[in-house]
């Protein structure tokens, strides 16, 4: 369980940097459309860029971090389930603010900044995740008996 748990805070942390990249993505294939005479309006969708942000924002890390929180509960580490709590009220906070930015585009800015603190945490709660040690030391000692 303390590898599904790694994983799984790896991944949330993935997430938030395919979040990033797609976010730049559309912004950028936006500006080029744009300079190319592109008008947006009221019909305009977005593109690519946007609809991986908002499926990846909305669904893939919903799930993951909904998984990491049940896996946390067996991992049976201190912090695990902490950590876990930790980022679920990140990933809360993050979904508030962007649909908050919608009508208040400044806001915007701390739907940025929350990305790096849930990315951050993420990788944290990932590297918390003890090493097996007996395990190691068994093999180990199999190795040098060897």
């Amino acid at each position: 369980m303390r590898t599904a748990y790694r994983v799984l805070a790896y991944l949330v942390a993935t997430g938030v940097f395919v979040q990033a990249a797609a976010i730049a993505y559309a912004w950028f294939s936006t500006l080029n459309e744009l300079d190319g005479g592109a008008v947006i309006d009221s019909e305009w969708e977005g593109n690519l860029g946007h609809a991986m942000h908002g499926i990846v924002g909305t669904m893939v890390i919903p799930l993951l971090v909904i998984a990491l929180l049940i896996v946390s509960f067996f991992a049976k580490f201190p912090g695990a389930v902490r950590y876990a709590l930790i980022i679920l009220g990140l990933l809360v906070l993050q979904i508030v603010l962007a649909f908050v930015a919608f009508g208040a585009p400044v806001v915007g800015a701390l739907h940025g900044a929350n990305a790096l603190a849930l990315l951050g945490v993420s990788i944290t709660a990932a590297q918390r995740v003890p090493r097996d040690t007996a395990t190691t030391g068994s093999s180990a000692t199999a190795t040098a008996v060897a």
